[in-house]
């Protein structure tokens, strides 16, 4: 039987890592978890039920919310990838937009947030064959992963990649306004006391900045074989 593998991947917002991850599962068959996906939605329910907003956020309230809270991740055959569910509603789309965005950081701060996330996604990927992006999937979540991904890019590029998305999905907002929030997010991502935005000793970086998709995974099918192969 064929070895299957945990494959987690880490990296800087816009970089691109839900991209990249979505393709290894789609090459590999394996499920694909976008572990930021999970946090918005809980801002998202956070947002609807008034416990965060341009004033700040009701910490106590979120806590108390969570057991309220259902993630899942449902195949969308015409589309070929999985959607968001909260609460069996499709909210793919909804957790995108900038209001999300703008408070996902604080609200994925929470310890107890953190905790149920991780807890659903080691769930999750206890059978292994499962690809896991996000900023805290090497170090937190799966510390003992078979392969451990750290991706960057510059800002204006990874700005630019973020404008370019939300264009296509017919979402209006300003290049320099995504270029600060991209700013602001990376800070508040590597300063926050809890789960900070940490490369693991043992992740290969992939700087992507001048890369294709295909570049990309031309890159990794050489590294998921070496692995495979026990070298």
């Amino acid at each position: 039987m064929e070895k299957r593998l945990i494959i987690a991947i880490d990296g800087y917002s816009s970089c691109g890592k839900s991209t990249f991850a979505k393709s290894i599962a789609k090459m590999l068959n394996y499920i694909y978890i976008d572990s930021g996906a999970m946090y918005r939605a809980v801002t998202l329910y956070s947002l609807r039920k008034k416990f965060a907003g341009v004033w700040g956020i009701n910490i106590e309230g979120i806590i108390s919310g969570l057991k309220d809270i259902q993630i899942d991740f449902v195949y969308n055959s015409d589309k070929e990838e999985y959607e968001t569910f909260l609460n069996s509603e499709n909210v793919e789309r909804e957790i995108r937009n900038m209001e999300v965005t703008a408070h996902v950081s604080r609200v994925s701060q929470i310890y107890e947030v953190r905790l149920r996330m991780v807890e659903l996604q080691r769930e999750i990927g206890s059978s292994k064959g499962i690809v896991m992006d996000g900023r805290d999937i090497g170090t937190v979540v799966f510390p003992d992963a078979d392969i451990k991904i750290f991706m960057t890019a510059s800002v204006d590029i990874r700005a630019r990649r973020r404008f370019d998305e939300l264009k296509e999905k017919g979402i209006s907002v300003e290049f320099e306004e995504i270029k600060r929030s991209i700013i602001a997010r990376d800070i508040a991502d590597e300063n926050r006391d809890i789960s900070p935005l940490l490369r693991a000793d043992d992740a290969i970086i992939l700087d992507n900045s001048r890369m294709s998709v295909g570049e990309q995974m031309l890159w990794i099918e050489k590294l998921i074989e070496k692995k495979k192969n026990g070298s």
